[in-house]
């Protein structure tokens, strides 16, 4: 008994040690002690063991011992097994800082390097642009109109665009732009969302394009002509970067500008002759001035030495000879102004690019550094609006919409995808802001950036294809009607650009982070390139450390040991003790990985795809527990944070669970799966108890629908195009009043206190009244009640000869 006491002492303590990584001298000293008092006290086998291990732990880790036999040797090993990377991609690792992402491969989480931000709203100024020039903006447009009959905004849109300054908000004042903060741009593009060609037309713009790169790379000259020209609409840039031949591997540009001489008005100028194809640009066909990355050469010499200078951008003015523009793609779904360029021997002077010659050669430098802000802001914003947008009319048609003399709100079946729809709205909400804040704090999250666009982007696919599913045929049925049919046809645009989501996933999100993020890899990598085997020792030993440490704390908490620190409050500590115990098995698994894998892991993409999984899943569960830390809650809030924590770590657990069974080491996958799940799956998707409160809470009136469409265009005024959301609001606020006399009259009928023919509702409310049944108040409340619901249940339909665009074509199906 006493030798499996002294045992379970030593674990215990040597469990503590490796959770707080306190080093080899600390577990050197609870082997030693307790190897003495089992010498004395117990078992001597036991005794030799323990102070067997502590003399091995003083010789491998001790620094003293270590550095004189086994650092050389690791080091000569890893420098032979250790990943190349490329220059590509040290401008991609070295681009952006870490944050939140940083600490989450730590496996020990300090919540306060989260919490010390506040979310604390916009500006006065940011919040009335929102309240008004947005609310304008989106109450100009119509799906149907602007997709279809026009294909394009309509042109008093373009004028109120460009007077407002929506292509300025991140120029600086000084060149008369808006100068917003990230959380402004954020809510801006979330307001807009409604309209997914007026949210891509003003978030381009802002987003990578040349305004960014002018305002961070330009010279003064540059910035002083085209800056004040961007902000008020005079310019409209566009920034060709893809092509035939480069989409995703934007690295490999075909398109070249060769450095050379040539005569322009008479005077021999040195410049850059450019060829080039360039497909999917946004607003090209459109744009006044494009921005170009080509890769240039100077084969004759007449710069210098260098020969090839990689990468680099250029502001090409739309009337440059040479250059064709003016054509269109057509999007899927929504076909806002997208389409090709070309250019054929193009020339152009040196100080066409940007930032002057000096730049000449930056180009993946700049494009990586905007990306990485930019891809937390506009695809992602725009994806909680549409989100938000869902929110209002999935939840409104659903409880006006009645089946079996029910609305198809109470059925068990269009309840869950509405659960989904509401939790996800609240997720990419909380992500985007709380992201967007971050940016405002100093921070340029490039990892996070990946995160939201590939996951929100599905989301946005998966609450939208949620939405049509319970709006049924009224929104298969396309016209100006349809609120939704456009938008869902589009979201494979969002899927697609600004790095595809396959390629997001299985590439960027870990591939990027386990290097960028992770506290070690980095340092070793740089040891090694630098051949300085102190700082490799220092490096590998912590890292080792480290790997201890996660494997200690993901098997305690696990088993419910020492739940991590939190400082959240009793409705959301277990959910952060969840994200906190996941953070050490995802740590010690993406050790784990590179350790069995190495330079294979990068082929491995499955693999990479599954850790970015779980990080990706931790990330947004932090956010949303960081929301919920910082706002006070509204009714019904609890629940809906309650639901998306239980969906984000059911995910994360998923991807623990697959990222074991498909490791290719099936001994150490079998050791993982006993320290990180010791018990089995824990964390089941969230119940339907839940689903039916959060499908009640968006289809009624209620303080969390209304925050979750607080973002999001919700009024209607005169002159304005119709807006569903507020139609559906106005219907909600009398549900209540209306259900008691939908149930009156449904009674009476079936008592045969009305007339068997009187099928229609309008003609039921009349007998209902004729009988006695309503008063004339009640009857006359219905029919107008009623009236508005046939609207919102109406689809449209068109001349038959309406959708062929040669009329010639048709076919005269019933000839007199």
């Amino acid at each position: 008994m006493m030798t499996l006491i002294l045992f379970l002492v030593a674990l215990a303590g040597l469990l503590i040690v490796m959770r707080r990584e306190s080093g080899a001298g600390q577990a050197i000293a609870v082997m030693v002690v307790v190897g003495l008092l089992s010498w004395i006290f117990a078992s001597g086998w036991l005794a030799l063991v323990l102070l067997a291990g502590a003399a091995v732990t003083a010789v491998a880790g001790l620094p003293g011992f270590r550095r004189s036999w086994l650092t050389p040797r690791i080091f000569a090993m890893f420098k032979k097994v250790a990943p190349k990377v490329s220059d590509t991609e040290k401008v991609a690792l070295e681009a952006g800082t870490v944050g939140w992402d940083g600490e989450l491969f730590t496996g020990r989480p300090d919540w306060q390097n989260l919490l010390v931000n506040r979310h604390n709203g916009l500006s006065e100024e940011e919040q009335s642009f929102v309240d008004n020039q947005c609310t304008q903006a989106i109450s100009m447009c119509n799906a149907w109109d602007v997709a279809v009959e026009r294909a394009d905004l309509p042109p008093e849109l373009w004028e109120l665009l460009k007077k407002e300054k929506f292509f300025g908000m991140i120029i600086p004042r000084e060149y008369g732009g808006l100068e917003f903060s990230a959380k402004a741009q954020t809510a801006v593009l979330q307001k807009l969302a409604g309209n997914e060609m007026l949210m891509v037309t003003v978030g381009v713009p802002n987003s990578l394009g040349p305004g960014e790169l002018l305002v961070k790379y330009g010279t003064e000259e540059q910035k002083q002509y085209y800056l004040p020209r961007l902000a008020d609409g005079r310019e409209i840039p566009c920034f060709g970067l893809t092509g035939p031949r480069a989409g995703s591997d934007a690295t490999s540009l075909p398109d070249t500008g060769i450095v050379c001489k040539q005569e322009v008005d008479g005077k021999e100028v040195l410049g850059i002759r450019l060829n080039f194809e360039k497909r999917w640009i946004t607003l090209a066909p459109v744009a006044t001035v494009v921005g170009l990355a080509f890769r240039m050469f100077d084969p004759d010499g007449l710069l210098g030495d260098t020969r090839d200078y990689g990468i680099t951008c250029a502001l090409i003015p739309r009337d440059t000879e040479g250059m064709e523009i003016g054509r269109r793609h057509c999007p899927i779904g929504t076909p806002f102004l997208n389409g090709p360029i070309r250019g054929k021997d193009v020339f152009i002077p040196l100080d066409y690019i940007i930032g002057g010659q000096e730049m000449a050669g930056q180009g993946w430098r700049m494009l990586v550094e905007c990306l990485s802000v930019g891809r937390c802001i506009t695809l992602p914003s725009g994806a909680a609006g549409a989100a938000a947008y869902s929110v209002g009319t999935a939840g409104g048609f659903t409880r006006i919409r009645r089946q079996f003399n029910t609305p198809v709100a109470e059925m068990e079946g269009v309840q869950e995808p509405l659960a989904r729809i509401a939790a996800k709205t609240y997720i990419s909400q909380a992500a985007v802001n709380h992201t967007a804040n971050m940016i405002d704090n100093g921070q340029k999250p490039a990892v996070p950036s990946a995160i939201l666009k590939y996951h929100l982007t599905e989301f946005q696919r998966g609450v939208l294809s949620d939405a049509m599913d319970v709006h049924g045929g009224k929104t298969v049925t396309l016209g100006p009607r349809n609120y939704l049919g456009i938008g869902y046809s589009g979201a494979a645009v969002s899927i697609t650009v600004e790095g595809a989501n396959i390629m997001t996933r299985s590439l960027m999100i870990f591939g990027q982070g386990a290097i960028r993020c992770h506290p070690y890899v980095l340092e070793e990598l740089a040891a090694k390139d630098n051949d300085d085997i102190r700082a490799f020792d220092k490096a590998f030993f912590g890292h080792a450390g480290l790997i201890f440490g996660n494997a200690a704390r993901a098997f305690t908490q696990a088993l419910g040991l020492g739940h991590a620190d939190v400082p959240f409050d009793s409705a959301s500590r277990r959910y952060a003790q969840a994200v906190a115990r996941f953070s050490a098995a995802f740590g010690l698994c993406s050790d784990a990985a590179m350790t069995t894998l190495g330079s294979e892991l990068k082929m491995r993409e499955l693999i990479s795809a599954r850790l970015g999984d779980m990080l990706s899943n931790l990330y947004l569960a932090s956010m949303v527990l960081k929301d919920w830390h910082e706002n006070q809650p509204v009714a019904g809030e609890k629940e809906v944070m309650a639901y998306s924590m239980e969906l984000l770590l059911h995910r994360t657990e998923s991807a623990l669970d697959e990222f074991l069974q498909n490791l290719p080491n099936r001994a150490v996958a079998l050791v993982l799966r006993a320290v990180t799940l010791p018990l089995g799956r824990r964390w089941h998707a969230p119940g339907d108890d839940l689903a039916r409160k959060l499908a009640r809470f968006i289809t009624t009136d209620t303080p969390i629908r209304n925050r979750l469409l607080a973002s999001i265009w919700t009024s209607e005024g005169e002159g304005d195009v119709e807006n569903p959301v507020a139609r559906y609001n106005a219907l909600l606020k009398d549900y209540d009043k209306a259900e008691q006399l939908y149930r009156k009259a449904t009674k009476a009928y079936a008592k045969g206190e009305l007339p068997m023919t009187a099928l229609h509702p309008e003609e039921r409310f009349d007998a209902a009244l004729e009988a006695g049944v309503f008063t004339k108040e009640e009857a006359d409340f219905m029919r107008e009640y009623e009236q508005v619901v046939l609207e919102m249940l109406t689809v449209d339909d068109f001349p038959f000869d309406e959708f062929a665009r040669n009329k010639d074509t048709l076919i005269d199906h019933n000839p007199a």
